[in-house]
């Protein structure tokens, strides 16, 4: 069974989407809609923007989502998805992808969701950090140990777990998971403590959104972050996407059920190749791929 998955933030490049943007008018035409609901020129700092601009969580998640779906739309015929996913933003590209959000409704949200993840952080300040080289439970067991917020935020492959939380918190835990013989404790670039209790404002300004915004059943059944389960109904879907961002983004756990769920073949859709490695992580013998670029 084929199945196509979404990245999340971090795979952002100066650059991105622009190929599209020259050689498929009809992706053309929705970069410039895109435009005008985001209320800037998105594609400006897509296709020109530093490092610094692309960084920005109100720049980034529209242009990853952008990069992603219209990749996904200027495939045609030959994106015929029969299991999707996405690693955390990457879910509403998934979601839109398979059909379950129109491209307006996804990109309205994920604007929005940036927006509140962004207001989030300026609460308090936080961070995460990657956590490699340990057993999932030895690192749930110290964060549970540490009085300040600290949890278990993306599952992303054996052996490589990020942890979410306020900053001491962090600091606290790289120190006692180093100690527990983590081979690297790393502190991550990011504006806040993503995935975690520190989310709960953005989730109460988002859940009013999602519940307001239309879905339908998708046409195959989405791996959602929250459960790593596959799900097809509306009611369901949006429960999860509301949990999404204060839950742990379970994807070792994802792309194991799709593989026991039969699935045959990964194609990470969008920018970088990170969630290429990560599937070659979990699985050696999984045959995964990456499309990036527009496809003649």
């Amino acid at each position: 069974m084929k199945v196509y998955v979404f990245p999340g933030q971090g795979a952002q490049f100066t650059g991105m989407g622009k190929d599209l943007y020259e050689k498929s008018p009809m992706a053309k035409e929705l970069f410039e809609k895109a435009n005008s609901i985001l209320g800037f020129q998105i594609t400006d700092l897509m296709f020109e923007g530093t490092e610094e601009d692309l960084r920005q969580t109100k720049v980034t998640q529209p242009a990853i989502f952008l990069h992603s779906v219209l990749l996904a739309k200027t495939m045609g015929e030959n994106f015929q998805p029969e299991m999707v996913a996405g690693h955390s933003l990457g879910e509403f590209s998934a979601l839109v992808a398979a059909g379950a959000l129109s491209f307006e409704d996804g990109l309205k949200l994920v604007s929005q969701r940036a927006k509140a993840m962004q207001k989030a952080c300026e609460i308090k300040p936080s961070t995460m950090a990657a956590i490699v080289g340990l057993n999932d439970d030895i690192v749930e067991e110290v964060c549970k140990k540490i009085t300040e917020v600290v949890v278990p935020a993306n599952y992303n492959c054996p052996g490589q777990l990020v942890i979410s939380g306020s900053i001491e918190g962090i600091d606290q835990a790289c120190k006692l998971l180093t100690e527990k013989g983590a081979k690297r404790a790393l502190k991550l670039s990011v504006g806040g403590a993503f995935h975690s209790p520190l989310m709960e404002p953005a989730r109460a300004e988002l859940a009013k959104a999602i519940e307001e915004t239309h879905i339908v059943e998708p046409i195959c059944p989405v791996y959602q972050n929250v459960s790593a389960n596959p799900v097809t109904n509306p009611a369901e879907i949006k429960e999860n996407l509301i949990a999404q961002l204060t839950a742990p983004v379970k994807w070792t756990q994802t792309i194991q059920n799709m593989l026991n769920n039969g699935a045959t073949s990964f194609t990470e859709v969008g920018p970088g190749k990170v969630l290429q490695g990560l599937i070659k992580k979990i699985n050696r013998q999984a045959e995964a791929i990456s499309i990036s670029t527009f496809q003649e």
